[in-house]
């Protein structure tokens, strides 16, 4: 012991002291002692029980929050290795529900009447444990004592987010706090709650959006997709290879009629994102469109009207990852086995405004006729004033436009174009199963198919700007960012978006509205409906996005409940569901492109040197006279009419009306070009 350190050694010698001078131990203290090693060999052989997998036979999967009156889907699933039984049923407040199980799950719908119900899981008339999900309740043997909410409290996040957007004309702050009032809904609005739920927006809704915790990828997937394709535009914007589309095709532009066809005809060319087309084809044709004597009220319409329906329609472009994402999330909570993607193209027949408002842009410039305001603002031009504001400057991104001196290539847009649907189109197919085009697109991984496009894209619209010398690899980057930053809007609005559905999932906000209006609204009839309030707080909100962000996780539930409450086969359920996702698609863009207060609407008034209030109201009566057909076609599709029927009939009554009430104007003679049209055309 002498070679110990001193401390080490006062801590041995104490030990050895009081090991030798044990106290001698009673009776009381022995049994105590017994009892306590009994209790530890009990404990150790329920541990081990538990890890060999002797625990419950049964989960209960109840929801967060049970809504007061309301039929509530509650599975039960068996454990790994458990055998189903000849006879059980869900036992809530004494009402029991019956539960046939099929590949170890069965589901009962139950109601409660309010409080704290009690749930017990009964097999062959005796209860039996069972395991709940602990956000949910709290297990106390073999009962679960659940937590209920008055169903008109599952509508306050939707309600909060449309009030808040539509009084303050900021989505952003209206899905957060829609987000928070839902997680304080959740907290039972305690006090304590109240701080609780806040911190829980970012900290779990938020980040669960991004990162669901069941390992969900496509979240993800979307938003890196977004990112580069954002990047991409931004590169071809810098390099000159958007502006060099726009130059290959002006050579056709010798007069009036042929000016707005070309405008209309690039808005198709300029796909993939609604901003650069309105950036591309205002700016650089509206010298040619001043030159041919096209009034800038004109080239406004033309632009804005063909860069979101162009967008929306595309099966390559930056909104397809947003639409996709919302149709998915909202698939998923009604169960329905089918890909965002593919319900999206599914829907595509459906989507009447979009299409019927292209319709109308190439027949106004073929035909030469225009309606009300926008006759006159063409008659002001014809004589020699495009605009009521001539001063009036084009707004224009100069991180998105391109660099001085740099040759205007079609190639350097037209090929990583190119690659971008081509290996889109090739990824889905190589992802996919199945014997026809739908089945492979519907069973494609199609967030893998974007995001491979897309890295290709961009990947090789870097290396032919380095290689040609028109970018440095510093300003390849530059730009890259530059067309990030672009879609950073979109991003927080899409998570915030997913956050509030989720809100909406745990509150079940679907199944109220379901029980609410499944016998009062008729099936045929809601289509339209859903047209005319997605239109409506599009238009108060100045925001396509957020109208999509803020309906789509309603849209398709209370459809789909709806649809199944009627009675109606598979296949009608379907085509309501699809027509259901179509019409907010397409009343998001309808009202949009009748706000005043529209970004898009905007961004296409100053690129076309046009004052936005002159925008609007020469727009106004195509945007009606579509928006009007439409809602008559939807109502039609309700009531059982084929869409392939539907289509000639609504086109029709579109191209009629203009050309009963659209009057022509009198072609002038061209101007000399400009400096700056020369420039254009060169």
């Amino acid at each position: 012991m002498s070679n110990l350190p001193a401390h080490t050694r006062r801590h041995t010698t104490h030990r050895t002291a009081t090991t030798c001078r044990r106290p001698r131990r009673t009776p009381l203290q022995l049994l105590v002692a017994a009892l306590l090693g009994c209790v530890a060999v009990l404990g150790l052989g329920g541990a081990a029980a538990l890890a060999s997998g002797t625990g419950p036979d049964y989960v209960v999967d109840l929801p967060d929050k049970l809504l007061v009156g309301v039929p509530t889907p509650v599975a039960v699933t068996l454990a790994e290795g458990a055998s189903e039984p000849t006879s059980a049923s869900l036992e809530v407040d004494g009402a029991e529900y019956p539960l046939e199980f099929e590949d170890g799950e069965a589901v009962a719908e139950i109601t409660v009447d309010g409080g704290d119900p009690t749930v017990r899981l009964l097999v062959d008339g005796d209860p039996v444990p069972f395991s709940a999900s602990p956000e949910a309740a709290e297990a106390v043997g073999d009962e679960v004592t659940a937590s209920s909410l008055p169903g008109w409290v599952s509508l306050l996040p939707p309600l909060v987010a449309i009030g808040v957007a539509l009084a303050t004309r900021q989505v952003l702050p209206a899905l957060f706090l829609g987000v928070w009032i839902g997680a304080w809904a959740l907290e039972g609005f305690s006090i304590a709650g109240l701080w609780s739920s806040l911190l829980a927006v970012p900290n779990v809704w938020v980040l669960e959006a991004l990162a669901p915790p069941d390992g969900d990828t496509s979240h993800a997937s979307i938003v890196v997709f977004t990112m580069l394709i954002g990047g991409l535009v931004g590169i071809i914007a810098r390099n000159g290879g958007t502006r060099g589309v726009v130059q290959a095709v002006t050579r056709w532009t010798t007069d009036r009629r042929r000016g707005q066809t070309v405008t209309a005809g690039l808005g198709l060319v300029v796909f993939f994102d609604d901003y650069a087309n309105t950036l591309v084809v205002g700016n650089s044709m509206r010298p040619v469109t001043d030159r041919l004597r096209i009034s800038r009220e004109k080239l406004a319409y033309l632009v804005d009207s063909t860069s979101a329906p162009v967008a929306s329609l595309a099966l390559i472009s930056t909104w397809i990852g947003f639409e996709v994402g919302l149709i998915q999330e909202a698939l998923d909570t009604i169960g329905v086995d089918e890909s965002g993607y593919s319900a999206f193209i599914s829907s595509l027949p459906y989507r009447f405004y979009p299409i019927l408002a292209l319709v109308l842009v190439f027949a106004v410039g073929l035909w030469g006729r225009d309606l009300a305001t926008m006759h006159r603002a063409e008659v002001r031009a014809v004589g020699g004033q495009v605009s009521r504001a001539d001063n009036l400057a084009a707004a224009r991104d100069e991180e998105m436009a391109p660099k001085d001196g740099v040759p205007h290539r079609l190639v350097n847009a037209v090929v990583p174009l190119a690659v971008l649907v081509g290996v889109a189109l090739g990824a889905l197919f190589v992802t996919g199963e199945g014997s026809t085009i739908r089945e492979i697109v519907g069973t494609a991984d199609s967030y893998a198919a974007l995001v491979y496009a897309s890295i290709v894209a961009v990947l090789v619209a870097a290396v032919m700007s380095v290689a040609q010398r028109v970018l440095t690899l510093s300003e390849t980057v530059s730009a890259w960012f530059a067309g990030v930053r672009s879609v950073l809007y979109v991003l927080i609005v899409l998570v915030l978006a997913w956050a509030l559905s989720a809100v909406a999932g745990a509150l079940n906000t679907a199944g109220y509205l379901a029980d609410l209006l499944g016998d009062d609204v008729p099936l045929w009839l809601v289509p339209a409906l859903l047209f005319v309030l997605a239109a409506g707080t599009a238009f108060a909100t100045g925001t396509s996005w957020g109208t999509m962000g803020i309906l789509m996780p309603l849209t398709i539930p209370l459809t789909w409940a709806i649809a199944q409450g009627s009675g109606v086969s598979d296949d009608v359920a379907m085509t309501a569901l699809y027509a259901a996702i179509s019409t907010v698609l397409a009343g998001a863009v309808f009202g949009d492109h009748c706000s005043p207060i529209s970004d898009t609407t905007v961004l296409s008034a100053l690129a076309s040197g046009c004052d936005p209030v002159d925008h609007v109201n020469t727009q106004l009566p195509y945007a009606i006279l579509a928006g009007i057909v439409s809602i008559v076609a939807l109502v039609l599709v309700g009531i059982g009419a084929p869409w392939f029927v539907v289509w000639p009939l609504s086109v029709a009554l579109v191209l009629a009306y203009l050309r009963w009430r659209g009057q022509r104007v009198e072609e002038p003679e061209a101007r000399p070009p400009t400096e700056e049209a020369a420039e254009v055309t060169a």
